[in-house]
């Protein structure tokens, strides 16, 4: 069950509705298994209990580390450095999502690598580096479709290259 609804077109940011997502965190609260850990991360995250998300993606990194596979590690660190990100921490994202992307092309876990440079791309959005976002954008679409992605989730790609490109273009009329 996905509580994302959607993708504002502007910020690039997770549509979701608040209500769901506290009732869902509620009833997976007590939950000790990894990958709950990282849906209350998420959940956490989106709803804008940013230090209670660090602190937990702090935890669920090192309960990764511990009994998780590489896999696993990278998953949490990616959505640990999106935490960073909404949190403006945009330099430690960066570095955390750039490593992730490269581990993960590193061992060919193409979905993985996609997701990295994807939060990669939206880093780099909404620090204003539009070029930067554009290029992590297109390699995520690039890989996504190297893993047999479906369409939906390949228009949430494009969406992100066409904002970062009305953006980047935008900038370069204003200056």
């Amino acid at each position: 069950m996905s509580v994302i609804r959607g993708y504002d077109r502007d910020s690039l940011r997770e549509l979701v509705d608040p209500e769901e997502c506290a009732a869902r965190l509620a009833e997976i609260e007590s939950q000790r298994s990894l990958p709950a850990l990282l849906e209350r991360v998420f959940l956490l995250k989106v709803l804008n209990r940013l230090d209670e998300a660090l602190a937990l993606a702090d935890d669920t990194v090192r309960q990764a580390r511990m009994a998780g596979t590489r896999r696993d590690v990278i998953r949490a660190r990616v959505l640990h450095a999106t935490v960073l990100q909404n949190r403006r921490a945009h330099a430690a994202a960066e570095q955390e999502l750039a490593t992730c992307a490269s581990e993960a092309e590193g061992q060919r876990w193409v979905s993985i690598a996609a997701f990295a440079h994807h939060h990669h791309g939206r880093n780099a959005y909404e620090a204003g580096d539009y070029d930067t976002a554009r290029e992590s954008f297109k390699q995520s679409l690039f890989l996504r479709r190297e893993a047999g992605a479906d369409d939906r989730e390949l228009e949430t790609v494009l969406l992100a290259i066409e904002a970062a490109e009305r953006r980047r273009s935008s900038e370069l009329l204003a200056g």
